[in-house]
């Protein structure tokens, strides 16, 4: 663990929101716990990084690759009909970037997933079962390891 990542805090909007799925090299890997959309959230083990311009240019670069490789895997893995792919931060400052894989059949296409529903909780086994396909998506490209 380098100096930067030392008092690295995720904050406590993303851990009451999420699950934790694993670390790549630079970023904690998350699902938002709402079954309505595989809805995924990289979050740069960086300290008071709230815009990606707070990065170094090595960590930009870094997450830029994550981020694009994460979209491809999750857009294969889970057949989507489009990637929504953002990085908003108005309600929650820590710098995280959204991924999320949308389908013409889900509950808010083709708008924007936020504010449209409620949270419908996963199941832990519901939650087992994507930690398994996201596992199996990621680990041998991505250096990705999965919290165990």
């Amino acid at each position: 663990m380098d100096e930067l990542e030392m008092e690295f805090v995720l904050d406590a909007q993303l851990q009451n929101d999420c699950v934790f799925l694993g670390e790549m090299p630079l970023c904690r890997l998350l699902l938002m716990n709402d079954k309505q959309f595989p809805w995924f959230i990289l979050v740069p083990r960086r300290v008071d990084a709230s815009e990606l311009y707070h990065l170094s240019l090595k960590d930009r670069q870094l997450l830029m690759s994550e981020s694009c490789d994460l979209s491809a895997a999750l857009a294969d893995g889970f057949n989507a009909s489009k990637m929504n792919v953002a990085s908003l931060g108005n309600m929650v400052k820590q710098l995280h970037i959204h991924h999320i894989v949308r389908y013409e059949t889900d509950v808010a296409w083709p708008a924007p997933v936020w504010g449209k529903q409620s949270c419908k909780p996963y199941s832990e086994d519901e939650i087992e079962s994507i930690r398994q396909k996201v596992t199996a998506l990621l680990e041998a490209h991505l250096s990705f390891k999965p919290v165990v």
